[in-house]
């Protein structure tokens, strides 16, 4: 039989079949061999828990390879919607007006959301949501995640936090701020607002000032000699 590669649990399990069944029907074999051969190799193609499984079927539950094939994509199935989760992940991108620290946030909380997730796909698809059009913190941490690939999320998150006090500095906030551009902005012009307010309710200091500070002072002593 060709060398096929041995199915461990974690690939899609219609693919495994489709190749064993075509591998087998391949030797040339009479028509009234192919079936016998396909129930009695089929072990020999699985590893690891695929392996567990084929072990644990119970003693004569399989009459044909049809049933075995049947009841080894059923078993295997969740295998399938994993991988269509996973991929998911690549479907996480950073918007045009998101800050860099919203994004990370955003993306991790997607990705808690998953099975385990090796860190190469996770890494690779948080470098693919980068938009450059962001902010320089991410274009520079986009760059560098592309010139410098890195191999673990540990890596990444070394990267993007020193991005991430880049932009809080150029925006003229603390590192662990939390507001928008937008928002400071609206802060100060509410200050200025106040201070023109301010400049209009208060007149300078000036002599009369003080006439009013004796004005006070005699009232005062009036009150204590009645």
């Amino acid at each position: 039989m060709p060398e096929i590669p041995k199915y461990n649990g974690t690939t899609d399990p219609n693919e495994h079949v489709t190749s064993y069944t075509y591998a087998i029907k391949g030797n040339d074999l009479e028509d009234d061999e192919i079936e016998s051969v396909l129930l009695k190799k089929f072990g020999e193609t699985l590893s690891k828990g695929a392996m567990i499984w084929y072990h644990n079927l119970p003693p004569n539950s399989i009459d044909s390879f049809a049933m075995l094939s049947d009841s080894f994509m059923k078993a295997h199935a969740r295998v399938i919607k994993v991988e269509t989760r996973k991929s998911d992940l690549f479907k996480v991108k950073q918007k045009d007006n998101e800050m860099l620290r919203e994004f990370v946030s955003r993306f991790q909380m997607e990705w808690i959301d998953l099975p385990l997730v090796a860190d190469d796909w996770v890494v690779q698809a948080f470098t693919q949501g980068l938009s450059i059009r962001s902010s320089l913190a991410s274009h520079k941490l986009k760059q560098n995640l592309v010139k410098y690939p890195a191999v673990s999320w540990a890596d990444v998150h070394n990267r993007y936090q020193s991005k991430i006090r880049v932009e809080y500095n150029q925006l003229g906030a603390p590192s662990g701020s939390v507001y928008l551009v937008r928002t400071s902005d609206r802060v100060k012009r509410d200050i200025n607002r106040e201070s023109r307010s301010n400049k209009d309710m208060y007149q300078p200091y000036n002599g009369d000032q003080r006439s009013s500070g004796s004005g006070r002072n005699s009232m005062r002593n009036e009150k204590r000699s009645n």
